[in-house]
């Protein structure tokens, strides 16, 4: 918000009010709520499961195939102290030998989408790159989710107006 629309709001009343520079679609990117029609509309960040298991580079591969199968996953998001996203475990890396270290393990440097995108495109895109799933982060990496591919076919059919609209 521009320093002299601040300034006003003060002026009227409102105590908690904050100038954000970045932007916009920062603003998305970053998780935070939205208002207007299109806010109600499902999108990466909405439907991405949060309760995808994480671990960390230095972790032995069997002690995160047991802790994912027995969540009921077939992938884990690798992170690291602040949960930036450093790599990915599919079903094929889960399968490797367990006395692997994560970091032997995993697909480094994941594509990443962010939680703006409308679930729409992320349907077309899981689909049309055969993938299960896609972790879903903030502008600055950090973890808001996995998101699976059925998860995202599911909710993109029951919204057939969930396209990406100019803002």
């Amino acid at each position: 918000m521009a320093p002299r629309a601040a300034a006003r709001l003060e002026l009227l009343g409102f105590r908690q009010v904050h100038e954000y520079k970045p932007g916009k679609l920062d603003w998305m990117a970053s998780g935070r709520p939205t208002e207007g029609e299109n806010s109600t509309r499902p999108r990466a960040g909405t439907v991405a499961r949060k309760d995808v298991p994480v671990c960390a580079p230095a972790d032995r591969l069997a002690d995160v195939r047991d802790r994912a199968r027995g969540a009921g996953w077939d992938a884990a998001v690798v992170v690291d102290g602040e949960r930036v996203v450093l790599g990915l475990l599919r079903a094929a890396e889960l399968a490797k030998e367990g006395e692997l270290s994560i970091e032997e393990a995993m697909r480094p440097g994941p594509s990443t989408f962010r939680p703006y995108v409308p679930i729409k495109e992320m349907a077309d895109y899981l689909t049309g790159h055969k993938l299960e799933s896609s972790p879903v982060t903030t502008l600055d990496g950090k973890l808001v989710g996995l998101l699976l591919k059925a998860d995202a076919v599911r909710e993109a059919e029951g919204c057939p107006d969930c396209v990406r609209k100019m803002i």
